[in-house]
């Protein structure tokens, strides 16, 4: 912690500390199967109850000790074609898959981690149901790295490659159901130290881990990412926040539990770490004890993990952009905020990119690719779709060798909208000067007063894409003095 730190720390009083739980967009970790979630008929199903063991210390972990105490009957349910023996634990698992292995090790360096060269899986003893072995493989990829916030920097503790967990599909009395499809997708876990002291901070921090895993190929959408935020104060131990998600509503759940802690303080009874789950109003709820290193213990089917020196060159070589990075270059290159956020958000940076070697106007560029379209196929009552990047790349090349101009190309697409073929389309009927003028004359005639602009708008609509603009701009400004 730098002096800076230090001192508003000293006026906070708070410390906080982030775990992120993001799915990558492989195959599963362990075995083959594919990563996919399924809603149809299982083929299997599969009772069970599980049990807790000791630890490496040769103690049974609180929390471990907390789930058994329900005594609870969990039902699996897997397919035959997506699903297999491994994830039932009635055979070994398989060498860590590969390609989850290099994301985590892009992810790794792009927070200045250190990697390590030979690591040992681990199994964590988790008997709530979610893992059929009642563990989770885990293996710890790196450590020591950092990211930068307003307020100073923010150490990264680890980074560790994980499974999924089963998927519940409904609780009865005294049975839970799962679903195996979603057992075994690998699973990055990024935690910080302790080293966030603002509740502003820690959603800063948030956003920044997320800006960073969307970069490489991580899955997207609903559930495929998780967050847990610690949190304590002077005298109070840590208190874990599960489902710590909505950025909108993170720095109010900090605030809300820092002034609980300040409360259980003041009642000056015996307070002990716990798990608590996040509220939609911001408030949290007791989920269960915090869980400690008893339950951590070495995975024997499988050998240590080595990664080399060359596999991490490799990655180093290959990483993606961020999109910090990507904002910075699109700046330059022209866009206002509201063009770059629609450049980033659509997904398709690498085809803009293209289509700037095409036709190098980067705000011309991204109208025809994301604001044209989109207001033709409005009108239209269309998909958008109908406009792919070949047909864009099209038109912009035609723009591009001046077989038509930039006026031309929504009267362009217009045309392609009503089914015409994109070689007939761009056969661009233009007007001659004489009846421009003569047109224009007309227009200024019938409505005196306008503004430069205000005609400019009349004659476009009037010419329909048959003229361009600096052929009327000049026009007008004979004409109107």
């Amino acid at each position: 912690m730098n002096d800076k730190q230090k001192e508003k720390n000293e006026k906070i009083e708070m410390k906080s500390g982030l775990e992120i739980h993001q799915q990558l967009d492989t195959g599963k970790l362990f075995c083959r199967c594919p990563s996919i979630l399924r809603n149809d008929n299982p083929d299997w199903i599969v009772n069970r109850k599980l049990h807790a063991v000791a630890g490496e210390s040769g103690r049974v972990d609180i929390a471990v000790k907390h789930e058994q105490e329900k005594d609870k009957e969990f039902i699996y349910e897997g397919y035959k074609d997506s699903n297999c023996l491994i994830e039932f634990d009635e055979e070994p698992p398989r060498e860590i898959d590969d390609e989850a292995l290099k994301i985590c090790l892009q992810i790794s360096i792009l927070l200045n981690c250190e990697i390590i060269p030979v690591t040992q899986i681990m199994r964590k003893t988790v008997i709530d149901g979610s893992n059929t072995s009642g563990f989770q493989r885990t293996v710890l990829i790196a450590r020591n790295g950092w990211i930068q916030t307003e307020k100073g920097r923010v150490g990264i503790q680890t980074v560790c490659l994980e499974e999924d967990a089963a998927r519940i599909i409904k609780h009865e009395e005294g049975k839970t159901i799962y679903r195996l499809d979603r057992l075994g997708i690998p699973l990055i876990e990024i935690a910080t130290y302790p080293e966030i002291y603002f509740p502003e901070q820690v959603k800063e921090v948030a956003l920044k881990l997320g800006d960073i895993l969307r970069a490489c190929n991580v899955k997207r959408g609903i559930g495929t990412i998780r967050q847990d935020v610690n949190i304590s104060i002077p005298g109070h131990p840590r208190v874990e926040i599960k489902g710590f998600q909505e950025p909108r509503m993170m720095v109010k759940t900090v605030e809300l539990e820092i002034e609980r802690q300040k409360k259980e303080l003041l009642l000056k009874k015996k307070i002990v770490s716990e798990v608590r789950r996040a509220n939609e109003d911001g408030t949290t709820g007791f989920l269960r004890p915090m869980p400690g290193a008893e339950r951590m213990y070495p995975e024997t089917d499988l050998p240590l993990l080595n990664i080399s020196r060359n596999l991490i060159n490799d990655v180093r070589n290959s990483l993606p952009k961020l999109r910090e990075d990507i904002r910075g270059e699109l700046k330059q290159k022209g866009l206002n905020d509201e063009m770059i956020k629609l450049v980033i958000g659509s997904g398709m940076i690498e085809d803009f990119e293209a289509l700037l070697k095409v036709y190098n106007n980067s705000i011309f560029v991204a109208k025809v690719l994301f604001l044209m379209p989109k207001e033709i196929a409005s009108h239209e009552k269309i998909d958008e779709s109908i406009f792919s990047i070949d047909i864009i790349e099209t038109i912009l090349q035609a723009v591009a060798s001046k077989k038509i101009s930039e006026e031309d190309v929504k009267g362009v697409l217009e045309k392609i909208a009503k089914n015409i073929p994109i070689s007939d389309a761009l056969k661009v009927e233009k007007k001659d000067r004489g009846e421009i003028e003569a047109e224009i004359a007309k227009i200024i005639k019938e409505k005196p007063g306008l503004s430069i602009g205000g005609y400019m708008g009349l004659v476009m609509a009037k010419f329909k894409g048959k003229v361009s603009g600096k052929d009327v701009s000049e026009v007008l400004g004979k004409l109107i003095k």
